[in-house]
């Protein structure tokens, strides 16, 4: 694979185990029903198993982190084996070379000495803590620190799911626009949609990004892509909390109330409160605002990312 183009598949990895591939120590794996069933329909895999590429048999002793002074070793108990030099060799080249296959997330293995994203088991004299993080996935994250990065196991909170998810297709989205030709004023147009998913985020990281907008004309183009890319990604990582969506339903909800029969504005009310109180999931409100945008052609809202920013088949706000 080479680096992706415009409307090119949307490339995840993820730890070879999560696919089902039988690589793990016992020779088993982890198939994970969300990652294969409901997101496998909408992006391709780059499937990864750094303890089988680094040269570790199938089945093998089981591998862990211990503390060893100051540092954080990656050993095989049983036969007094270290392979910390080794992952942190193979890390570091795998990871250079996943960096060239433009890669908008990746999904890793919880608790995996190489995998693990965070609270990962350390083991040193007493009870072991759980304040590691797996080599390979340190390598990962501190090499594409904007890349979503998430663990099979978060991914069962509809939250940080919905999260991840959003995450990944606004940094697909983000690199598209970046990647094709454009102007300071398609830069404007491209913010502009994306205000309100972004103030659902992270308000502030949405005015620091209006700024550098406002400030485009006299900011060096080739220094554009990683100033706005940067913030824009970090605001995204920050989660869309029910008091912050409250407030962008009711931002919407301002757009359509001269147009609304009295009704209709008492219900949509409505359903922003039920929202507000938990008595009802996202989709709710946000299917009423659709509703009325479609028919009433609201031309600013029509082009908002926040009302469709991934494929509605995964149904992730039905559960937000």
């Amino acid at each position: 694979m080479t680096k992706g183009e415009v409307g090119s598949p949307i490339l995840i990895g993820v730890s070879s185990c999560l696919l089902g591939q039988g690589v793990r120590y016992d020779s088993g794996h982890k198939k994970d029903a969300f990652v294969t069933g409901s997101l496998g329909r909408f992006v391709e895999f780059v499937p990864v198993c750094p303890e089988v590429e680094v040269g570790m048999s199938i089945p093998r002793p089981t591998i862990r982190l211990e503390r060893r002074g100051e540092e954080i070793h990656l050993v095989d108990p049983k036969n007094g084996i270290d392979h910390t030099d080794a992952m942190r060799r193979y890390s570091e080249r795998k990871v250079g070379e996943i960096e060239k296959l433009d890669l908008c997330g990746y999904v890793l293995k919880k608790d995996s000495p190489s995998c693990g994203m965070e609270r990962v088991r350390v083991y040193a004299k007493g009870a072991p803590t759980r304040s590691g993080r797996g080599l390979f996935a340190e390598a990962l994250m501190a090499r594409m620190p904007l890349l979503p990065v998430e663990e099979e196991g978060r991914l069962n909170d509809p939250q940080l799911r919905e999260n991840f998810v959003e995450r990944v297709f606004a940094y697909r989205r983000l690199k598209d626009f970046f990647r094709g030709r454009w102007t300071v004023g398609d830069l404007v147009r491209f913010h502009t949609a994306e205000k309100l998913l972004l103030l659902a985020h992270d308000p502030e990281g949405y005015r620091q990004l209006g700024r550098i907008v406002a400030k485009a004309k006299g900011t060096p183009r080739d220094a554009l892509p990683a100033r706005y890319g940067e913030i824009f990604m970090r605001a995204m990582a920050k989660p869309a909390t029910p008091g912050k969506q409250t407030n962008v339903l009711q931002h919407m909800a301002g757009f359509l109330k001269d147009s609304l029969p009295d009704d209709e504005k008492a219900e949509l009310h409505d359903a922003i409160r039920d929202f507000s109180r938990k008595l009802v999931p996202l989709v709710v409100p946000l299917t009423l605002i659709r509703h009325h945008v479609r028919k009433l052609r609201v031309a600013y809202l029509e082009g908002q990312t926040h009302l469709a920013p991934h494929p509605k088949e995964l149904m992730l706000r039905n559960h937000v």
